[in-house]
């Protein structure tokens, strides 16, 4: 099987004539965990939303270049498979507000009018929630409405949404930037434990975050991708100066 899942290819991104990513080429490997870091406005947020296509969904905003999905490119595939199998968390958790905690998890379905027996639907629910570390925590409330969790547990709702669907790849954007600590220990911990089974991209200004749960680190700068390898190699002898100095706290 083909190591590289997800890759870019002289990825460049615009808003209106604004080029806000320049000729990024990454290649992501399956199962791994790749953290994209860099100064806030480098592209790393930008990046992801290219990458499930919802940065075309803003006015005057378009890409060139390729991006690969396994061996398809997904601008040749719709939107909505392509958001099948590149699942999307973002920054604050956002179950929906007006569901249930079952309803939350199956949401994907629903949407894209994918109808389920109900004894699938429930092992559905049921594997999704074990995989954000969240079944024993919610099973006996599965009709109360999702935003009833705590914050942590709102976010590992978001991640079992994400992962009923069964996607190869998931993004995370700054998944844990509005939790408390002992929320994002367990979010970091779901991370390390969910790459068995799926390949993650983790947006993070959080390079102690990066270090503890990245296999893989990109480092962006003004929309290029400077530095690109192993999170150890780049966290003890980066090849770039402006790498070290931002893992120092020179800028950020």
């Amino acid at each position: 099987m083909n190591k590289t899942i997800l890759k870019t290819e002289n990825l460049c991104a615009y808003f209106t004539d604004e080029k806000v990513l320049k000729d990024v080429n990454i290649q992501f490997e399956r199962n791994k965990v790749t953290a994209i870091m860099g100064p806030s406005g480098c592209g790393k947020t930008t990046l992801i939303r290219t990458i499930n296509r919802m940065h075309e969904l803003v006015p005057g905003a378009r890409i060139t270049g390729r991006i690969i999905l396994e061996e398809d490119n997904i601008a040749t595939l719709h939107p909505i498979l392509v958001r099948r199998r590149i699942g999307m968390v973002f920054q604050r958790p956002n179950p929906f507000p007006t569901m249930s905690i079952f309803e939350n998890v199956i949401a994907g379905y629903k949407l894209n009018g994918i109808h389920l027996p109900k004894d699938e639907m429930n092992q559905t629910v049921e594997e999704a929630l074990k995989g954000a570390a969240l079944w024993d925590e919610v099973k006996d409330v599965l009709h109360r409405k999702g935003t009833f969790l705590s914050g942590g547990q709102q976010q590992r709702l978001c991640i079992a949404r994400a992962l009923a669907m069964r996607p190869p790849v998931i993004l995370l954007d700054e998944p844990t930037s509005a939790l408390d600590p002992k929320a994002t220990s367990s979010i970091e911990e779901l991370i390390v434990e969910l790459k068995d089974t799926v390949t993650i991209l983790i947006v993070t200004h959080n390079t102690a975050q990066a270090a503890r749960v990245s296999d893989f680190t990109a480092f962006m700068y003004l929309g290029e991708l400077i530095e690109f390898g192993t999170t150890q190699k780049m966290f003890t002898v980066p090849d770039h100066k402006k790498t070290e100095e931002y893992l120092t706290g020179k800028f950020g």
